[in-house]
């Protein structure tokens, strides 16, 4: 093998639990359930615990089986350092928690999902401000920066309406601002779209969606990209700059703040899980593309459809920006059904999804928008974001695409 060429991505993947030794000549790496660690002498568990020697101190800040996804979902990013949390919600969180003080400003795109949305509206009650804008255009969020900007936050493609963000343009916005870029890879995951391409300092991804992939664990993670400065970054606290390297400063101070004191611990269990579920991402997203592409093709062509939204379409108003971004158009999309037509009627017409909230199974779900993730925020404010009381949610599973094809085509016959 030609070791001058790097591995492709799943390859990288499969072996990336091997480029260090497993005990007992173990092909996974065992599940470490302790809770804490001992060592030989108390100056040893000093220097642990003072960072002059490497090693785990409690799990609730590392454990070896969460070490080693953290690895490789900073292998599948290209970043400096990756944190995981016991969910996706648990790492945005953490962000303005730990990164964020009283009188700082963020700039975030409105096509947000909800929980994220209500994030914002919460640190909004604590004395940081939050501008909510288009994010499609680069413009918008220029005129929404204030000199206590701390941070842009956008996602690739935003849940359910796949608007895209105009990533490229406010990375370089950002770069040239000295503003911490920060972007939610969930919808596209590290196999379609790197962040770190477009100049984001952290990347985000749900670990619970598309790269475990088969809902039977919840996690998140957050990657340091190394590519933001943090010694520019004003709320860096002292004890993390005297006891770690400065490119290392934004990684410690969120594994410190935010893992470590709000608690939020990926389980061994789970984080072994999750690393196996992540080895065939790949395999998984091509599958699920091609289905999201034939399905949402199928029903745009269909007269008793109103819309359909998904990237890969011609008709969608990102779609050329999608094409200059990502690997491929996601597997999640979302669509109107003409107003003589009823939605819930035309779902319980499905014969194959799962009716649930969840996205990247390997089940097909479906859900209203309106009536279950977006219930809370009301009417009106559902509006203001695009969300027709009518839109319905998909996230394509792996089954074959014929037959995905003709259960949403057989639900249109009414």
């Amino acid at each position: 093998m030609d070791n001058t060429k790097p591995l492709g991505f799943t390859t990288t993947l499969v072996h990336s639990d091997h480029q260090k030794s497993i005990e007992h000549a173990s092909i996974l790496r065992p599940v470490h359930h302790s809770v804490t660690f001992g060592y030989a002498t108390s100056r040893e568990v000093a220097e642990v615990f003072q960072g002059k020697k490497p090693g785990f101190r409690y799990a609730r800040q590392g454990n070896p089986s969460v070490l080693a996804l953290e690895e490789k979902i900073n292998q599948m990013e290209g970043g400096l350092s990756t944190i995981c949390f016991a969910s996706g919600m648990a790492a945005i969180g953490v962000i303005p928690q730990t990164l964020l003080r009283a009188g700082d400003h963020v700039v975030s795109s409105s096509f947000l999902f909800g929980n994220t949305n209500s994030i914002w509206h919460t640190i909004g009650h604590q004395g940081m401000e939050v501008s909510l804008v288009d994010a499609t255009d680069v413009k918008n969020v220029e005129a929404a920066l204030k000199p206590n900007t701390r941070i842009v936050y956008v996602e690739t493609i935003a849940n359910p309406r796949t608007q895209v963000a105009d990533l490229k343009r406010i990375g370089d916005l950002c770069k040239a601002r000295g503003i911490l870029f920060a972007v939610d890879n969930t919808m596209t995951t590290p196999y379609l779209f790197r962040p770190k391409s477009v100049g984001a300092g952290l990347s985000i991804n749900s670990l619970t969606k598309s790269i475990n992939g088969h809902g039977n664990a919840m996690g998140g993670a957050i990657t340091d990209t190394g590519l933001f400065d943090w010694t520019t970054f004003p709320n860096i606290f002292e004890n993390i700059k005297r006891n770690n390297p400065e490119r290392m400063w934004g990684a410690a101070q969120i594994r410190v703040r935010g893992l470590r004191d709000y608690g939020a611990a990926l389980s061994p269990e789970t984080a072994s899980r999750i690393s196996s579920g992540a080895e065939t991402l790949s395999l998984r997203m091509d599958r699920t593309c091609a289905s999201a592409m034939g399905v949402a093709k199928m029903l745009e062509a269909d007269s008793r459809v109103k819309s359909v939204y998904y990237p890969g379409l011609s008709s969608h108003p990102q779609h050329k920006l999608a094409n200059e971004l990502f690997k491929n158009y996601g597997s999640m999309f979302s669509f109107e059904l003409q107003d003589n037509i009823d939605y819930y009627d035309y779902i319980d017409r499905l014969k194959l999804p799962v009716y649930a909230s969840n996205l990247g199974d390997t089940r097909t779900l479906v859900i209203p928008v309106a009536q279950t993730i977006y219930a809370e925020i009301g009417q009106e404010a559902r509006a203001k974001v695009g969300i027709a009381e009518n839109l319905i949610r998909v996230s394509i599973g792996i089954e074959d695409t014929e037959d995905l094809l003709e259960d949403f085509r057989q639900a249109l016959k009414v």
